[in-house]
């Protein structure tokens, strides 16, 4: 088969060309592979090192975002030759800590997972892949190449869920939610929150694009500029951007007993000069609730399968803004001005 295929932190080595075919140990169900989605952690594994090859192996076929075929599934799988499918990224670690044993491997905590197409186990960009069937997510049909989605959707599924047992602490209803950064999950995030009925509002440091007239007709409302001057104070912050000086901005104007979700990550070359007294007195005062969120578990997949199935299709389809065919990776793996979401079409 043709795989595309990585050495972390050797751009020169990314390629695509011929790889084994995936044996039955790597999974029962066989998947041809339809679309890859590209996005910012594939660009830090090949440039910047982040990332492990499978035991044994000399090369990463890379590629976490996935949508594909089903070609062969064992009977008793509730899977069918034909049927839709997005693999489930995050594997439990074979000891298992207590998290992993729940299915909650979102939660490892001893960090001995392994992630399909970043740590450890090789990944979705390839023409056939193979998972279990505990790791296969069918899809609406009706979705077709939106399906795509359903990785960076669970990762926001995740947040509004964690976000909702959080707000349960007390009486709460809140009404407008501020979503810090407009790519592909900050997208995401905007659309579970129209979907909760929520006054949403997007905060992006770029005012051009695509991304405007999708929240426009999202319902949202969009901004850019300083957070500070936006007259808003939201009850929920959902951060995509990791950008610290904006994080300790927001603790400036949430309202009172608000929730912000940490989801992005910034370079650590990145540094910032932080009062963190004052940070502490307005969370302490103000009953403020900063947390992070990463990854997702099964439930989190049905849950954007079903935010998915539920939005616009043809709105999805157009936070898809370029495809390209596997030969096209190297030079599509950074995105253009417009770009939200790139991906590769692995029958080209």
């Amino acid at each position: 088969m043709r795989a595309i295929t990585a050495v972390p932190g050797k751009p020169e080595q990314l390629q695509v060309g011929d790889f084994p075919d995936p044996t039955p140990a790597e999974g029962s169900v066989l998947v041809r592979g339809r679309l890859l989605g590209i996005c910012g952690t594939d660009v830090d594994i090949v440039e910047n090192g982040y990332g492990w090859l499978p035991p044994g192996g000399d090369r990463l076929v890379i590629g976490h975002e996935s949508l594909g075929e089903v070609l062969e599934a064992p009977a008793d799988s509730g899977l069918r030759p034909g049927d839709l499918v997005a693999g489930i990224v995050r594997h439990p670690d074979p000891v298992p800590c207590a998290p992993c044993a729940h299915g909650d491997w979102d939660f490892c905590a001893n960090g001995e997972y392994t992630e399909r197409g970043i740590k450890a186990r090789n990944g979705f960009g390839a023409e056939i892949w193979r998972t279990e069937p505990e790791f296969a997510i069918r899809l609406d049909p009706a979705l077709g190449d939106c399906g795509v989605l359903m990785e960076p959707a669970s990762i926001l599924a995740k947040a509004w869920e964690q976000i909702e047992r959080i707000g349960a602490r007390f009486p709460w209803e809140p009404s407008a939610v501020l979503v810090t950064g407009a790519g592909p999950i900050g997208l995401c995030a905007a659309l579970m929150g129209a979907q909760r009925g929520l006054d949403v509002h997007v905060l992006d440091r770029n005012g051009g694009g695509p991304k405007v007239e999708l929240l426009r007709d999202l319902g949202a409302t969009f901004h850019t500029g300083d957070v500070r001057d936006i007259g808003l104070t939201p009850d929920i912050v959902v951060e995509t951007t990791g950008h610290g000086p904006l994080v300790t901005e927001l603790g400036e104007v949430v309202a009172r007993n608000a929730i912000v979700c940490l989801t992005g990550i910034a370079s650590a070359a990145d540094t910032t000069t932080l009062n963190t007294n004052a940070i502490n007195k307005l969370m302490v005062l103000d009953n403020t609730v900063v947390f992070g969120s990463v990854n997702a578990a099964r439930r989190h997949y049905e849950q954007a399968a079903a935010s998915l199935a539920q939005a616009d299709h043809s709105w999805l389809e157009r936070m898809i803004t370029r495809r390209v065919a596997m030969a096209e990776y190297p030079t599509a793996v950074h995105k253009g001005p417009d770009d939200i979401k790139v991906v590769v079409d692995l029958r080209q």
